[in-house]
């Protein structure tokens, strides 16, 4: 076993890119988000975060813990250009990158040790160029698996780099809390909590069987990450694994009739979408949060994958009945399709009565206008009469 695994997150990325292109931000605290009536905190730089301000917290509650911030709006076209040229950076050193999000990746760096050093040289040279080519801050975690480089990264923040040799696995995993382990939330802690388990070492001492017993398949892995095992590999150019289409409202929706529509618009987008990429989708999970930010899903399985909009949107209202909403306020609902494969090339499996043949004539019709005319030339009247008019998006 030997460190080739780098994972590399830049610090407070959002806040960070905004401080670089405006200097007078710079040790000030900054908040990059939504609206201050409905959004969320997408980051917050490291100045904010004393004052308890985190992301994922609505902004309302972010401003009131730190007045003093300065609120900006995500410029998402801005951080993806800066992304580009990070990961750029990375590919100077090896192909085998596996973006996580537009601010994180795992880096696989097996054979570049000829030409670069060791992971830990290489991952130390990422920082040094990310920092002088760009101005921004990157942690850096080296170890011999995902599992280990992702802890080690978490641990050097900020604008650090932690290596965790082979031998060294025992001394930095057993101390940790059990909610460092991946996929430990607040449910499965409160069950280790209650069998005396609060670090790793704890956790240890819990036989697999039991485990198992506890929590299904994946008590097995969390058996093996305890002990520092993750045989993952670094995976290369994935496939998208769904396509969705979600939106915050500015005000909670509480009618029925209404989510319907906005169902509708969202099962049309995800369709679009699927047959641009040749794509269907056979499993539909409906995402629904309330009002009082708690949030539930729902997932259907279809007998046959589809594109067509309106079977997205009967999949979305059999899951939308399995939810309050409506009779709950909804301050976001989302529709997405997953487990895609490529569109079959014939249809007669998946349209075998003339109403659905007729559906996929009127979806490659579609398709076409899109293509000559732009998106969305053509609408549903029942979304063009409630407010979803070209442009909305």
């Amino acid at each position: 076993m030997t460190n080739r695994i780098i994972h590399l997150d830049m610090d407070a990325f959002y806040a960070s890119v905004e401080q670089l292109d405006n200097p007078a931000l710079r040790g000030r605290p900054v908040i990059v988000g939504g609206s201050l009536e409905r959004g969320v905190v997408s980051a917050c730089s490291y100045e904010a975060r004393p004052f308890g301000v985190r992301s994922a917290m609505p902004m309302r509650r972010a401003v009131r813990l730190c007045p003093e911030a300065v609120v900006l709006p995500v410029r998402m076209a801005r951080y993806r250009e800066v992304s580009r040229q990070v990961f750029g950076i990375f590919a100077r050193y090896t192909d085998r990158i596996e973006p996580l999000s537009v601010d994180e990746a795992f880096l696989d760096v097996a054979g570049c040790e000829r030409l670069f050093g060791p992971a830990a040289e290489i991952a130390a040279r990422i920082r040094r160029e990310v920092r002088d080519e760009l101005g921004l801050a990157i942690s850096a975690g080296v170890a011999p698996n995902k599992f280990l480089a992702k802890l080690a990264s978490e641990s050097a923040k900020p604008d650090g780099l932690l290596e965790i040799a082979p031998g060294q696995v025992d001394a930095f995993l057993l101390p940790l809390p059990v909610e460092r382990i991946w996929g430990v939330g607040a449910k499965a802690a409160e069950q280790l909590h209650r069998l005396g388990c609060r670090s790793v070492a704890d956790l240890r001492r819990l036989p697999e069987a039991q485990l198992v017993r506890l929590f299904g398949v994946w008590g097995g892995r969390l058996y093996r990450l305890a002990r520092g095992e993750d045989d993952r590999q670094v995976e290369v150019d994935q496939p998208a694994k769904s396509f969705g289409a979600e939106e915050t409202f500015a005000a909670d929706l509480t009618g029925r009739e209404v989510l319907q529509r906005q169902l509708l618009a969202q099962a049309e987008k995800v369709a679009t979408r699927l047959r641009r990429q040749g794509l269907e989708g056979r499993v539909v999970t409906l995402k629904v949060r309330y009002g009082d930010f708690e949030t539930v899903t729902r997932q259907l399985t279809l007998a046959e994958p589809t594109a067509n909009g309106l079977l997205l949107y009967r999949a979305g209202l059999e899951l939308l009945a399995r939810t309050e909403a409506g009779s709950r306020p909804v301050r976001l609902l989302g529709l997405s399709a997953g487990e895609l494969e490529p569109a079959a090339q014939g249809q007669a499996t998946l349209f075998p009565d003339e109403r659905n043949r007729k559906l996929a004539n009127l979806d490659r019709s579609l398709d076409r206008l899109a293509e000559r005319f732009g998106n969305r030339p053509v609408r549903r009247a029942s979304l063009i009469q409630n407010g979803h008019g070209e442009g909305e998006d």
